[in-house]
């Protein structure tokens, strides 16, 4: 059985299945680097050999996101000039080689080093997945989709977590971190059932390859020469201009401010936490399996609540939901500060992941759906390295406020701050998408309808 991905062509459910779970391993793989080291922070905390202050830990959370802010820039962009496939496959063959070096790092600016390099792959892969998901997804299915591919970031970060309360005693740090390489035995099954991009083949003008992909992913409707005039397609030398004039234009310029801010906002709740939530609960009087504890019901609950977002944003719109649940896990997280109970704290520690996590997920599925289909890599890919400062400034504010010897509860105000920003940010996107199914040349924009 086969459902529309546009009005043009249909899609049968296991192409669609097939993108979902080779983009879905891609994500695992990059939600356990990610997660890594905020499950290891504890046992680098008292690494006598490197004797790091707060800061300088923070600072070493810092170095990826630097990197992912270069790679989600570049990569992005990239994939939409030279291929999706590809970049995907060089992305995650760069962030899980690095994990390596990482882990036999003798000295902390070399992990620092490994760690930005791995960044420029971690980067590339968020866009890139976005694109192919949506392209290969039903529209009013794009949201769920979107979440069900996503909630490989949150299962990485589970999956770090149980890997560091299982080696971290016995074995050190260095394991747990050498075993993000792991995915590189997954790589040549990615690169056997994904398909490339069917739009990326239409933006080359290379029609007869599209027409033979789809014929063979058992596409019915698609006919390239017909999409090609839909789509505007430039030569390629100039189509990376064209999409950056455009989402700067008068026209996008709003939605493109007020994506980036919120999407900044959450970058900053995602690795902020992400990184320090074992730390600042260990130094709230929990042990060391119980602050592993919360990362993992942190990370656990993102991936359900992803899917339970995605589904609840085709329904009522990802505006409304972002909005609401960007202030619920505001919510979660001031109220930590409060000494509750373990199942109490528990439970608002899920209420953070949600409104972290589980929301920054929807919104950059958002964004790759509210661009036309020939720059949504390109618009994605700026938006989250925009908001990759924000994911800097996330570890590095935990290690201010510790540096500071400030209260931890400050952690705890300081994230729902943000929280409260990113709400009050989505509630500021234009909720007409500005543009038809194209980008145009910038001077030709004005009369492009709009959509609802």
């Amino acid at each position: 059985m086969a459902h529309t991905s546009s009005p043009e062509w249909n899609i049968p459910r296991r192409t669609t299945s097939t993108v979902l779970f080779a983009c879905w391993l891609a994500i695992l793989a990059e939600g356990y680097d990610v997660g890594v080291l905020g499950a290891v922070l504890p046992a680098l905390a008292e690494h006598k050999a490197w004797d790091l202050t707060p800061l300088q830990l923070g600072g070493l959370g810092a170095y990826a996101l630097i990197g992912m802010l270069f790679g989600a820039l570049f990569i992005g962009t990239l994939s939409d000039l030279v291929g999706r496939k590809k970049m995907l496959l060089a992305s995650m063959l760069i962030f899980t080689l690095t994990q390596l070096g990482a882990a036999l790092a003798p000295t902390p600016e070399l992990f620092g080093l490994f760690r930005l390099l791995g960044g420029l792959g971690m980067g590339g892969v968020i866009p890139v997945a976005a694109a192919l998901t949506i392209e290969y997804s039903a529209p009013k299915k794009r949201s769920f989709n979107y979440g069900l591919m996503y909630s490989g970031y949150s299962l990485g970060i589970v999956a770090s977590a149980l890997v560091a309360m299982a080696l971290l005693p016995a074995l050190g740090w260095r394991w747990v971190i050498g075993a993000g390489a792991l995915p590189l035995m997954v790589l040549p099954v990615i690169m056997l059932i994904l398909p490339e991009s069917l739009e990326y083949l239409v933006a080359k003008r290379r029609y007869r390859e599209a027409d033979r992909l789809a014929s063979r992913l058992g596409i019915s409707g698609f006919d390239a020469q017909a999409m090609a005039p839909v789509e505007q397609i430039q030569e390629p030398s100039s189509s990376w201009k064209q999409v950056l004039a455009a989402m700067f234009s008068p026209r996008f310029l709003r939605s493109t401010v007020f994506f980036w801010i919120s999407l900044f906002c959450g970058m900053v709740l995602v690795y902020g936490l992400n990184t320090w939530l074992p730390a600042i609960m260990r130094k709230a009087g929990y042990d060391l399996g119980s602050s592993l504890t919360f990362l993992l019901v942190f990370s656990l609950a993102s991936a359900i609540g992803g899917l339970v977002l995605g589904r609840a944003a085709d329904r009522y719109g990802q505006k409304l939901i972002l909005v609401l649940f960007y202030l619920l896990g505001a919510g979660g997280i001031l109220l930590l500060m409060f000494p509750n109970n373990l199942l109490v704290n528990l439970l608002f520690v899920a209420f953070a992941g949600i409104g972290s996590i589980s929301t920054s997920l929807v919104l950059t599925g958002y964004i790759a759906d509210y661009y036309p289909a020939n720059a949504r890599a390109t618009a994605t890919g700026w938006a989250l390295s925009f908001a990759r400062i924000g994911a800097i400034s996330g570890p590095l504010i935990g290690g201010w406020i510790g540096s500071a010897n400030l209260p931890f509860e400050w952690n705890f105000m300081v994230f729902a701050l943000v929280g409260i920003l990113a709400a009050a940010a989505v509630a500021l996107i234009p909720k007409t998408r500005p543009a038809a199914d194209a980008v145009q040349p910038a001077g030709e924009q004005e009369a492009a309808p709009a959509r609802t």
